[in-house]
């Protein structure tokens, strides 16, 4: 007899929610909807969900403020720390006495071009020809050669290059010059550079495409994208005889296949590849001894998952250690511990983007990304430092990095050269000289400069769309503006920095500063008489009524015989900017300008963002940055993001070309960072992480102290390594915090939010040399009209003035000590490469 079925199970029932509830109800069934609308179209789709399942996240409805932009907060990755680095270009040039742009204009195709660089020789080679040219010279090829010059007489019909490398040579006059060449039909040709003349070639050495050629110590070992190595090396009686293409025997070794990364470095062979695992991607890193006959490879694995590998290199000044670059920006670090298989020790983050390629210079990590830019990494120090940061390949990724060994003896000098997604191949000087050279001219600066002190009073306020006429009733409203004004001694320049001098919330308002603009009589009637461009079209009346009020109250306020000039004004939405400046001093300011930077939707529009001037005072530059950063108890990312990208962008202000000697980090003026004293004030919108009740009980107990620990900038700046204001300074908080009260009221905020009061509204500096500025005060206001309340900061500050003639002789006395500093760096460094076999 037969055992019955068992009697099935009544079907569960679903839970089916709309797309855009988020509270969950359990139905038996979905209930029908009605079409809306006269188009009658579809519902919105519904997601289905059975009982067990994860219910997901309850969806939150914008805010309707820009003021409380709430957000889960990402935590930022840890950079190192680029505050300090310099942006100079370190170009290399190799025509002596040669009037124009020193760069080489050599194109390279971005997909399928290859670059090898021996002196100043530059080989480019692409699927069907090969140009050879003499940089010393010129940007015209010397030799330019295709597949006929190249097969003729070797019975090679195609050339497809795939790769290239120097051949060692025994004769330090052939050193750089015999090339060595792969096909993607696997044949092999040696090439002599100095005539463009094929010397040697071995057919079909392997079947499959040669990917890549490395040369160690005297040996040469050739990889195919199947995974065959060939390894030529010279015989091993010891007659010192070179390896010869056509008649040394190579070794046969087999590899992975398919490998997406293969680099020999240490002296072994380092190769990687992706493979997919119930659809996740893997990495798998294996390593070869490629010289001991019959070693096994073997996996190793990172301490921590990383990106894909893109390069590998070793560092002259830590030798040891293997470098790997990743993408999604991370470096990993391996031991050879004595000569055996590698150990992971450390993955660093140094890049919130890829890193591309990689290479030691000297004492530098260099590393190339995807926005165009090589860093410089001191690795020395923990955590490590960014040196240098230039722009190479403008906004375009950097691929390629590569040091010319046999250029050490050939040129004197240490050459890496770039290639980018730009097909442009660049030289640049491996050891920063300039650099060097600038760094023993700051130490001899008071030899050939003067110095004086000048004074700057910063005030900064929300003003929460009020008027100059409300500053009434109150005595602090009535006497805000003479009390901050007479705060500091009749000082030298004055700067106001509000933010939401109209309403943000209005869109009339917008729409009559952001879209419509405005062109009447009274606008040009101000422009013309202050000559400002900041009063243009789109300035509402609450601009020129806060510029009149300002004229105004600094006159009142300064005695009559101290008369001062506004030299700038600008806005931006919400943002206002005028800066005054002593008539005594209106001589000295030049190269003076303003401009501003969007940074709400996206950089679309300037609820939130900058107003940035620039002040050359003698040989001084001096920047002031009155910034509107995100909202929200939880963005303190996204106001990291605001600076970074104020203090970052490299065209943000107009290229000054007269007054080179003002700027630091070899900077030009068009960037925050390349003057020597910033400003930074503004509603920065950075909170308190406390309980609203915990912070109002210490700010009744003035225990204000107890809340520092728990302010987010301070934070960000003291743990956050990647955070754009740890190169800032800021004088201590002891006034209560300025946000958020109600108006005209000394309560803070009692609405229903009930946001947590906090220490928005800020001011920063940074210096390249601290002691040349000196903080007078910092302090609040209690003018109650906004629910922020103003503060100020005064600064005593240094300016210098060059003696021109003396710096050329300290100059000339340097450069004198760089040649013999020079010689000393090159042959640590060939001794380097000569220990890892590289020549």
């Amino acid at each position: 007899m037969s055992a019955s079925a068992p009697p099935r199970l009544p079907a569960r029932p679903l839970i089916s929610i709309p797309a855009s509830d988020s509270d969950i109800s359990p139905a038996t069934s979905t209930p029908e909807r009605k079409m809306f609308g006269s188009s009658r179209l579809p519902p919105p789709p519904t997601r289905t969900i059975a009982l067990g399942e994860k219910l997901p996240p309850a969806r939150r409805p914008p805010s309707p403020s820009s003021d409380e932009e709430e957000g889960d907060e990402v935590p930022a990755p840890d950079l190192p720390d680029s505050s300090r680095s310099s942006r100079r270009p370190p170009l290399l040039s190799f025509r002596t006495g040669y009037v124009g742009p020193s760069e080489p204009k050599i194109t390279v195709p971005a997909h399928y071009g290859h670059v090898i660089v021996s002196g100043t020789r530059i080989v480019v080679a692409t699927h069907h020809h090969l140009k050879i040219y003499d940089v010393a010279q010129s940007d015209v090829p010397v030799f330019s050669l295709d597949k006929k010059d190249v097969g003729h007489g070797h019975g090679i019909k195609e050339l497809r290059i795939t790769s290239m490398e120097y051949r060692p040579c025994s004769d330090p006059v052939d050193r750089g010059c015999l090339l060595w060449i792969g096909t993607k039909d696997g044949h092999l040709v040696e090439l002599d550079v100095r005539t463009g003349c094929v010397t040697a070639a071995k057919l079909a050495a392997h079947i499959h495409p040669i990917v890549r050629i490395f040369r160690h110590g005297r040996s040469m070992v050739t990889l195919d994208d199947a995974g065959k190595t060939l390894l030529f090396a010279p015989a091993t009686d010891g007659d010192g005889k070179d390896i010869q293409l056509a008649f040394t025997p190579p070794r046969v070794a087999r590899i992975t296949e398919k490998q997406d990364f293969a680099q020999l470095v240490g002296g072994k062979l380092w190769t990687a590849t992706r493979t997919e695992l119930h659809g996740a991607r893997m990495q798998t890193i294996r390593v070869f001894d490629l010289f001991v006959p019959g070693a096994p490879g073997r996996a190793v694995v990172p301490l921590e998952p990383v990106g894909a590998i893109t390069d590998a290199t070793m560092l002259p000044s830590n030798p040891g250690i293997v470098y790997l670059g990743h993408e999604a920006g991370s470096v990993s670090l391996w031991t050879l511990e004595d000569g055996g298989w590698p150990r992971c020790i450390e993955v660093v983050r140094v890049s919130t983007s890829d890193v591309l390629c990689l290479e030691g210079v000297n004492n530098r990590l260099w590393a190339g990304g995807r926005g165009g830019v090589i860093s410089a990494y001191d690795v020395s120090v923990k955590p490590w430092v960014v040196t240098n940061a230039w722009m190479a390949h403008t906004k375009l990724p950097v691929n390629q990095l590569a040091v010319d060994h046999y250029g050490i003896e050939k040129t004197g000098r240490l050459c890496v050269a770039s290639v980018g997604r730009d097909e442009q191949v660049k030289l640049w000087d491996g050891l920063l000289g300039s650099d060097w050279v600038d760094l023993e001219l700051m130490k001899r600066e008071a030899s050939f400069s003067t110095f004086r002190d000048l004074s700057v009073l910063i005030i900064s306020w929300n003003a929460d769309s009020a008027r100059p006429d409300s500053l009434t009733g109150d005595p602090a409203n009535v006497s805000f503006l003479q009390d901050a004004l007479t705060s500091v001694d009749c000082p030298d320049i004055i700067t106001f920095g509000f933010q939401e001098v109209v309403d943000l919330e209005s869109r009339k308002m917008v729409a009559k500063n952001v879209l419509l603009g405005r062109k009447d009589k009274q606008d040009a009637s101000i422009a013309q008489i202050t000559g400002l461009s900041g009063l243009s079209e789109k300035v509402t009346s609450a601009y020129r009524k806060w510029y009149d009020c300002l004229v105004l109250a600094v006159r009142l306020a300064m005695p009559t015989q101290v008369p001062y000039t506004a030299i700038h004004t600008e806005s931006l939405v919400g943002l206002f900017t005028c800066v005054f400046v002593k008539n005594t001093e209106r001589m000295s300011v030049k190269d003076n300008v303003i401009t501003s930077m969007k940074r709400g939707m996206g950089g679309r529009y300037g609820n939130k963002g900058g107003i940035i001037t620039r002040l050359v005072i003698e040989d001084s530059s001096i920047c002031f940055i009155n910034c509107h950063l995100a909202a929200g108890q939880h963005a303190t990312r996204a106001r990291n993001a605001d600076i970074a990208a104020m203090l970052e962008e490299r065209s943000l202000l107009p290229e000054s070309e007269n007054e080179p000697l003002a700027y630091v980090g070899g900077g030009d003026g068009q960037m925050a960072l390349d003057h020597e004293i910033v400003f930074l004030n503004g509603d920065m919108n950075y909170r308190i992480d406390q309980r609203r009740d915990n912070i109002i009980a210490a700010v009744r107990a003035n225990e204000i102290e107890s809340l520092l620990p728990h302010d987010q900038l301070l934070k960000e700046i003291k743990y956050n390594r990647s955070c754009r204001l740890r190169g800032f300074l800021e004088g201590p908080l002891t006034f209560p915090p300025t946000y958020k009260y109600d108006r005209h009221s000394t309560q803070y905020d009692s609405s229903e939010k009930a946001r947590a009061p906090a220490w928005c509204d800020r001011v920063l500096w940074r210096t390249r040399v601290p002691n040349r500025v000196q903080q007078l005060h910092y302090q609040r206001y209690e003018a109650n009209v906004s629910d922020h309340r103003p503060v100020s900061a005064a600064f005593k500050f240094t300016v210098k003035s060059i003696r021109h003639d003396v710096r050329q002789k300290a100059k000339a006395e340097i450069q004198i000590l760089w040649t013999k500093e020079q010689e000393r760096l090159l042959s640590v460094s060939r001794d380097f490469y000569v220990d890892m076999a590289c020549i």
